[in-house]
């Protein structure tokens, strides 16, 4: 019997071990908080905090393999497990290029893959340079530790330098400047490499941002066929540039032209992935567990048109479930609790996926479960 380690409690992490249980693999799991979603259901669970190192060594010393649901966490923690003989995919090679969103852009960049222009920022000087460079209004973002909009200023003309500068620390912490895209559509890519360099492409899915939270997503995204095979060669050219073992997911703006730009990468299952559950013959949490056990990856096929529609926390308090009865009378709706004990602003809570004959029909029934269950 195989047992993966999870750095990572939460609904990713959840989702990784409702597929890997089918396969009879043990979990343990590393979350510093106690009735995480993935508590309930992982065979062990070690209390402690992302930056424990040694922490995370006694967890890589119990499991065959070590594997993370989110990129914030020490790369120089996983280079100690790796030293010390222990499997962890994706790498800290590869956490370490994409961990940093400059040295992401640099490492694709290098690889002749499509980006944004950017450049780096030290100071009020190198703003006033990109604004010069890029036009206005621009992206300025964090290199580090952003995420669902966190750590993302809109510079919207010169005058607004020193206050996006100083919402985004002011310069103590690394920032970045890229050109704004006026792109026709956000899109997304699941891409899956195995141990020994089988590869797996999902379908393109088309994602629609609320409050810079992904709000719905829609597969297959209606895009050219031109577009779709561009970004899915994209997707190939990006497991093999960072050398990844495991799921990828490669978010990608598509121009007014139709062509393809990487905005950002995740080297682990991602939120606009969850309708591989329902929606693909092989969901992204399966295939994940199977590239870093070594088998066989299954085939990431689009079952039939899939729409899927997250559960955004509205306030702040105790979760407590409404609708259910109401949500279930639309008949291919499959909800999805995380099971996290508090409610916040912008948290997300759940999800809800539908397949319908049409992505209209899909659609349909996810907003109309959306409208009657509340969290």
């Amino acid at each position: 019997m195989k047992k993966i380690g999870i750095v990572g409690g939460g609904q990713l992490g959840k989702m990784m071990i409702l597929d890997g249980k089918r396969l009879d693999t043990q979990f343990s799991i590393l979350d510093p908080t106690e009735h995480c979603p993935a508590h309930s259901i992982a065979d062990s669970h070690i209390v402690a905090d992302f930056d424990d190192v040694d922490a995370i060594l006694r967890l890589a010393e119990d499991v065959d393999v070590l594997t993370y649901e989110f990129e914030h966490i020490s790369v120089e923690a996983l280079r100690k497990v790796e030293a010390a003989g222990h499997k962890v995919y994706p790498s800290a090679e590869t956490l370490s290029r994409i961990q940093n969103k400059l040295v992401q852009k640099q490492w694709l960049a290098r690889h002749h893959i499509a980006v944004p222009d950017f450049m780096e920022i030290e100071g009020v000087e190198a703003l006033r340079k990109a604004g010069s460079v890029f036009g206005y209004p621009f992206m300025l973002k964090t290199c580090t530790g952003g995420y669902d909009g966190k750590g993302n200023a809109l510079i919207e003309e010169e005058s607004r330098i020193e206050e996006g500068y100083k919402a985004l620390g002011a310069g103590t912490l690394p920032l970045m400047a890229e050109r704004l895209i006026d792109f026709e559509k956000e899109v997304s890519i699941l891409a899956c490499r195995s141990e020994n360099g089988e590869m797996a492409v999902f379908p393109v899915a088309e994602n629609v941002h609320k409050n810079s939270i992904l709000d719905e997503t829609t597969v297959p995204a209606v895009i050219s066929e031109a577009s779709a095979l561009e970004a899915m060669d994209v997707a190939r050219a990006c497991l093999q540039a960072f050398d990844a073992c495991g799921m990828m997911c490669i978010e990608l703006f598509v121009t007014r032209e139709g062509h393809i730009l990487v905005n950002e990468l995740a080297p682990r299952p991602h939120n606009s992935g969850h309708y591989t559950i329902e929606g693909c013959v092989t969901s992204q949490y399966e295939n994940h567990v199977r590239a870093i056990l070594g088998l066989p990856l299954g085939c990431p096929d689009l079952i039939r048109p899939t729409a899927m529609k997250n559960i955004i926390g509205q306030r702040n308090g105790l979760a407590e479930v409404t609708g259910l009865e109401k949500a279930y009378a639309f008949p291919n709706v499959k909800v999805h609790i995380y099971g996290k004990e508090q409610v916040k602003t912008g948290r997300k809570m759940g999800h809800i996926t539908a397949t319908g004959r049409t992505l209209e029909e899909a659609l349909a029934e996810v907003r109309g479960a959306h409208k009657v269950l509340g969290i």
